[in-house]
């Protein structure tokens, strides 16, 4: 390809984004801002999106069997599963007008994900165990209702991915699969050049199993997740359902029960306005959130001032499967007081008082006083109140606290995420009725599991990744070109000879032809990011520079050697 035919070429001049793989892509002419979350693809990002792609589907190829599903779903198919009313981010399509109402007034569901596609579909082929396990996968693009695209290719509402669906007999088939999935998963970040930086971490299973779902997270200064790791254990949790142990402080051993005191502390927002007015430090405070879960309890959940509350540990720890702040009624009702001064003493009715670990071993601490405007302060656990035969681990995680099971502490750092798989167990296929006939004739349930890689945010996250001050550093394997040629003053005809060598060898090549002076050329080169330059010019006579995006020095080769070279690579 000669640069002078890309007829989009850089854009340094473009504005500057909240992220870096939006601000590169665009000024390197890879990308089109349409609007807020929704791009066009120029010819250098779509040969990078279409390379992604490829080394995806040829990884997916060794576990499933590619399709194409529609974008437009019927809207009864998400009546059927329920998630018509459920799924947040979830569009439709209409007619936009009255000439288009007159012609066809039919509303569809934009599809965010295939579930209520998939499964319709296999039921028509799957009759007996002899028809599974059996696996579908597709690329193609989704829409989702964001309600804040942001962070370039990373957040969109409209974006590539690759949605795999297994089906299978039993959870131990799905099981087997599923750890397949895994090793195939990092065939592919490995392929791009993130494998050494991508691990697995554990997750949300969300609403169809109580165990774990497994994210694929690739380690980045500007990822917008926390991962905690465990070193010794070799295992990583995203933050959202880290299992932490608390930071908990050495008990002075000098230090004697004082007197419970209520404390008037009217219209103090935040611990840490609390800390400076109690004089106390911070490990001393509790918080007391009042909660009522989906089976009808009403739950009183303490922990220690510097922490918050996770939800999903607290639902995991209650045994339920979800929980909702309590209304101000119950709070009066159980507190005899207005919202935001809960304590652990002296709750009435039948609330259900739970602590986090973080709460232990501590002397003389703070909670809320069941009563307006007051704090109560020196509280000690078996004088005022028992101390509670088990501590719960529901808080957030934060720098410095312990993987539970080793003791060790975590090593936290923020990455990006760059693909998911989780279970489905066997809600969808019993939506729609789908089934399997054991050997004795019996209709058995077919368990489901998905897969999914964000192809598009693939290519921002290894922006974010793979840059430097002057530009794109891209891995050789998706670079829009192995190499670009710059010709310099009076060489083009050496350069169109170097060009047509590497051409019929076979060499993916950009050959910058432009009538632009060798700064510009090379900044534009720095920008764009591709693996290999090429230098032909007077100065080299005949022989070429060639200098790695990589590296500050270049050096001088023939045409032969290069192209032995790039071969060999």
């Amino acid at each position: 390809m000669k640069f002078s035919q890309l007829y989009i070429g850089t854009n340094k001049i473009a504005r500057t984004y909240d992220s870096v793989n939006a601000t590169l892509l665009t000024k390197a002419g890879f990308i089109d801002q349409v609007m807020s979350g929704v791009y066009t693809y120029l010819p250098l990002g779509l040969r990078v999106l279409v390379k992604i792609e490829q080394i995806v589907r040829e990884e997916m190829d060794t576990i499933g069997v590619e399709v194409l599903m529609p974008t437009l779903a019927p809207i009864d198919n998400w009546q059927q599963t329920g998630r018509l009313t459920r799924v947040s981010v979830l569009l439709k399509a209409m007619p936009a007008n009255i000439l288009a109402q007159k012609v066809h007034n039919q509303e569809y569901i934009v599809s965010p994900s295939h579930e209520e596609i998939v499964t319709p579909l296999v039921k028509q082929y799957i009759q007996s165990y002899k028809d599974i396990p059996c696996a579908f996968y597709q690329i193609q693009t989704k829409f989702r209702n964001e309600p804040r695209a942001k962070s370039g290719l990373l957040r969109g509402r409209e974006f590539r991915m690759k949605d795999l669906y297994s089906f299978h007999a039993s959870i131990d088939d799905f099981k087997k699969y599923y750890e397949q999935v895994k090793k195939v998963y990092m065939n592919v970040f490995s392929r791009l050049g993130i494998g050494a930086d991508t691990l697995i971490a554990l997750a949300s299973g969300g609403d169809f199993t109580e165990e774990y779902s497994h994210e694929f997270q690739t380690r980045c200064e500007t990822g917008e997740d926390t991962i905690f790791y465990a070193p010794k254990a070799a295992i990583a949790f995203n933050k959202e359902v880290a299992p932490a142990r608390a930071q908990v402080p050495e008990v002075k051993q000098t230090e004697a029960m004082k007197v419970k005191t209520d404390v008037l502390g009217e219209g103090i927002v935040g611990v840490t306005e609390l800390v400076r007015y109690l004089r106390i430090p911070v490990e001393k405070t509790t918080k007391t959130l009042l909660y009522e879960t989906d089976d009808g309890r009403t739950i009183a959940a303490a922990i220690r001032g510097d922490y918050s509350i996770n939800e999903y540990k607290l639902c995991r720890a209650l045994k339920t499967k979800s929980v909702k702040f309590a209304s101000n009624e119950t709070v009066k009702r159980v507190t005899n007081a207005e919202a935001g001064y809960a304590g652990v003493l002296n709750l009435t009715g039948d609330v259900e008082l739970y602590f986090d670990d973080s709460c232990q071993n501590r002397i003389n601490f703070e909670t809320g006083a069941n009563r307006t405007n007051y704090h109560t302060i020196n509280v000690n656990f078996e004088r005022d109140l028992p101390e509670p035969r088990k501590f719960y681990d529901f808080k957030v995680a934060k720098i410095g606290d312990r993987y539970p099971e080793t003791g060790e502490v975590y090593e936290a750092f923020q990455a990006s995420e760059v693909g998911n798989i989780f279970a489905l167990g066997s809600k969808y296929a019993n939506d729609f009725g789908l089934v399997y006939r054991d050997d004795n004739g019996a209709a058995q349930e077919v368990i489901m599991g998905c897969y999914g890689i964000g192809t598009s945010r693939l290519m921002g996250v290894v922006v974010e990744k793979f840059h430097d001050e002057h530009g794109i550093v891209w891995p050789k394997s998706i670079a829009p070109y192995h190499v670009h040629l710059v010709s310099i003053g009076n060489a083009h005809k050496k350069a169109m000879a170097v060009y047509s060598a590497l051409v019929s060898s076979g060499i993916e090549v950009i050959w910058d032809d432009r009538d632009e002076s060798a700064g510009v050329k090379f900044t534009d080169y720095d920008l764009i990011g591709i693996p290999w330059r090429l230098v032909v010019s007077p100065k080299t006579g005949d022989q070429i520079e060639v200098k790695n995006r990589s590296e500050n020095e270049s050096k001088l080769f023939s045409i032969n050697d290069i192209i032995t070279k790039f071969k060999n690579e």
